[in-house]
């Protein structure tokens, strides 16, 4: 095992407990009459959790590694002289979480070289927990249960597939609507069970396709490595596989190209 190997295992370790332990942070909060929102300046929604969440993220992250840059969603960024950054999302959902919906949960990812090379998702609602390095497989849990790898389905058809995103509304705002209608229209199933929990549900085979055609960057630092370890891909929605754009779409491989032909107008 090579020094750098030895480095990206130490990281996943150190993604895995401190993903899990800002989950349940949120979960302080989760489902409280007395959670207070605020409307960042793009409009989004921002608590009290998001905001502690994340600074605990970062007190693991730099009491483990100091040396090693931050970006987070909520806080600015923190400079570093080693080729790893983390890219934390507190809350992936935060609409769903402040109306008492579980299907949010905490981002975790490492690039290094600017490459993507660690993942976790962390659904504390669910206490479902996919995680991944690249060379080293993609693993699922839920609850206290041991770690298993994680695997795409084996889904050939677009027809059959089951299609996820995370809002309507987003497609419209983004002119993309005839392009949500298409896939709706050939996906067997579509629903809106979106954020960080559909790309989980892709990663563990429970569904094919999902689609967002606006994102951050901290939305999806953490989606790669999970994704093609499992068996799948990850691109944008000119079949890059980037995490520097502002669309993500993660399918089980298989009926990747369809998925493409149809977001094109194929």
């Amino acid at each position: 095992m090579n020094a750098k190997t030895d480095d990206i295992r130490a990281r996943l370790e150190l993604a895995v407990d401190a993903a899990r332990e800002a989950g349940w942070i949120t979960l302080e909060y989760f489902g409280s009459d007395d959670l207070r929102v605020e409307l960042k300046s793009d409009n989004s929604p921002v608590t009290m959790a998001d905001r502690r969440a994340e600074e605990h993220l970062r007190h693991r992250i730099a009491e483990s590694f100091p040396d090693d840059a931050i970006t987070g969603e909520e806080l600015p960024d923190r400079s570093g002289n080693t080729s790893y950054r983390w890219i934390v999302d507190p809350i992936d959902g935060t609409k769903s979480f402040v109306h008492g919906v579980p299907l949010y949960g905490t981002l975790v990812g490492v690039v290094c070289e600017n490459e993507p090379t660690i993942g976790v998702i962390y659904v504390p609602g669910t206490q479902e927990c996919v995680y991944a390095a690249l060379g080293q497989g993609a693993w699922y849990s839920r609850g206290k249960t041991k770690a298993e790898p994680s695997r795409v389905s084996d889904c050939r058809r677009l027809e059959d597939a089951l299609f996820l995103t995370s809002e309507v509304k987003t497609w419209v705002e983004e002119d993309r609507q005839d392009a949500y209608h298409r896939l709706q229209a050939t996906a067997r199933l579509s629903r809106t069970w979106g954020d960080c929990y559909g790309y989980l549900m892709v990663a563990t085979g429970r569904a094919e396709v999902m689609v967002d055609p606006a994102v951050a960057l901290w939305d999806v630092a953490a989606l790669p490595p999970i994704i093609t370890e499992a068996g799948g891909r990850f691109t944008d929605w000119r079949d890059r596989p980037t995490i520097h754009s502002s669309e993500g779409v993660a399918t089980n491989g298989h009926i990747h190209q369809q998925v493409m032909d149809v977001l094109r107008g194929g």
